[in-house]
């Protein structure tokens, strides 16, 4: 049905945890999911080989060892045969609605692509799917969570060879996620915003991984060729920038949906809001 892949960070310390639980709630959508796990960050390989999952050792990398998000998607796509395809990234915890949500964009459009913004939680336990597991944390993250900003993309869903040839972004530094966007939406593919049907928790961590932390992620030498690669700040789109909201009505085409505006259209619309 549908191929997730991710490339986790190693898994030591907190990171061990947060990537497990996630692996363990894309296993708890069924068998029809195959999960691909791309690189070879230490735990990486004894994650796959416990769980049964597909595991790509190799992937390009740019001169700070960083892994190159053209190489990731192209070796995913190399390794299934499936028709539809979901980067997400390796801390995020999925449940049923994700499914439900993609069977009724599915039923509606054949190539898309479906985003949603993602829930902020502080998950401190080790997640087990056990009855009851989606109803118990669905509680906790409406009462203890925080939904993000439209501009932070955790999962794409997307059909194969749906890209093009993609730039080498250095995955996990900022622009490559928003200009996701911006791509498809310059291909005239529908962008289909999840994030009320879909309940995609973030696991809170910090940025320990980074040399420089999260100041090197967002403006560092990495961040900064991003930028370059995507052409500007005006191909930084945000889930606001989608042409579809997918409701309990329906799917609905989203006012104002002209090509442009971007983050610095949602920066600008955000302080009206406010």
């Amino acid at each position: 049905m549908i191929t997730l892949y991710t490339i986790p960070k190693p898994f030591t310390g907190p990171f061990a945890r947060l990537q497990e639980n996630a692996v363990r709630s894309w296993m708890a959508l069924g068998s029809s999911i195959r999960i691909i796990l791309v690189g070879n960050e230490e735990g990486t390989a004894d994650c796959a080989k416990r769980h049964g999952l597909v595991h790509v050792p190799e992937v390009g990398r740019n001169q700070y060892g960083t892994p190159l998000l053209n190489d990731i998607v192209d070796r995913a796509e190399a390794a299934s045969d499936h028709r539809l395809f979901c980067y997400i990234n390796a801390d995020i915890i999925l449940m049923s609605d994700f499914l439900g949500a993609l069977g009724r964009v599915g039923r509606r459009k054949t190539q898309f692509l479906m985003v949603g913004q993602r829930w902020d939680f502080n998950h401190e336990e080790t997640l087990e799917t056990t009855p009851g597991w989606e109803l118990r944390l669905r509680e906790q993250v409406k009462a203890r969570g925080k939904q993000h900003r439209p501009t932070g993309i955790d999962y794409f869903v997307y059909n194969r060879g749906m890209w093009g040839k993609l730039p080498p972004f250095a995955i996990g530094r900022f622009t490559w996620d928003n200009w996701l966007i911006y791509r498809a939406r310059s291909r005239q593919v529908p962008v289909i915003d999840a994030s009320s049907m879909v309940m995609a928790v973030h696991q809170n961590h910090d940025y320990s991984h980074v040399g420089g932390g999260l100041q090197t992620v967002r403006n560092g030498p990495e961040a900064r060729f991003n930028l370059a690669l995507a052409g500007g700040g005006g191909h930084l789109f945000t889930i606001w920038d989608s042409t579809h909201i997918l409701s309990e009505q329906g799917l609905v085409r989203r006012e104002g949906t002209g090509l442009g505006g971007g983050i610095w259209s949602y920066r600008r619309s955000a302080k009206v809001r406010a």
